[in-house]
């Protein structure tokens, strides 16, 4: 394995606690909501949790005083500032909130299921043809060639095997083609479209390296700003 393929590997790994690869999930935050600030693309929650009292942003929602909310796949920043709101919170929780009205469909199926849910049940993806065009590429492809590809664009055909809604502005995949070894065959896209796991995509988007969003979350290679495809 070389250097660039062997370092996205353990940046995958390590990027558990912003969008995970293949791995459980973390357990959904749950509290009663004390304040409610609403800016332009977030709302930000304070809640009494059974752990204490924390903040929260979400994709801007409805949420009234008073409600019990669960904010499923957390990702904790530390250190965190809100131009918006114009204060540095120290600790602070970022995720999709569950919709109630999605709960009593959801029992009986998947533990993930629900609005923004995040499901790591999908097994390894078999090996998916390559995309057309001069700019296809597989997976590996991006992860080996990570440094010629740099600010590139590329077409990948892969699969979801996990997704994160509305967070940072921005939805995140983890998507597979079944190239590569385990454990760096699988590659970080933000977009703006949607896409639910075990949806196989056409992928156009541009490669970036060296990607920090801030608080210690560093990605060695992603793709970024794509376009999503069935």
């Amino acid at each position: 394995m070389n250097i660039s393929r062997l370092l996205a590997a353990l940046l995958l790994g390590v990027s558990a606690l912003v969008i995970a690869g293949p791995a459980a999930a973390e357990a959904p935050t749950k509290g009663e909501v004390l304040e409610v600030r609403d800016v332009d693309m977030y709302t930000y929650l304070r809640l009494k949790t059974a752990q204490g009292e924390t903040w929260a942003a979400v994709e801007k929602a409805p949420v009234k005083v008073g409600a019990q909310v669960s904010i499923n796949n957390p990702m904790v920043m530390r250190n965190f500032e809100s131009k918006s709101l114009k204060k540095t919170f120290d600790k602070i929780v970022f995720g999709s909130l569950v919709d109630p009205s999605q709960t009593a469909a959801a029992k009986g199926a998947s533990p993930h299921a629900g609005m923004g849910a995040v499901a790591t049940v999908t097994p390894a993806v078999a090996k998916l043809s390559k995309a057309a065009g001069a700019d296809a590429r597989t997976v590996a492809e991006v992860l080996d060639g990570a440094a010629k590809l740099k600010d590139k664009g590329v077409t990948l055909h892969a699969q979801v095997v996990k997704a994160s809604l509305g967070i940072m502005g921005k939805n995140w995949f983890h998507v597979q083609d079944g190239s590569g070894m385990a454990g760096a065959n699988d590659i970080l896209v933000t977009s703006q479209d949607k896409a639910a796991v075990g949806d196989v995509l056409t992928i156009k988007g541009t490669v970036r390296t060296g990607v920090s969003l801030g608080s210690g979350y560093d990605y060695a290679v992603m793709v970024e700003n794509a376009s999503l495809r069935k």
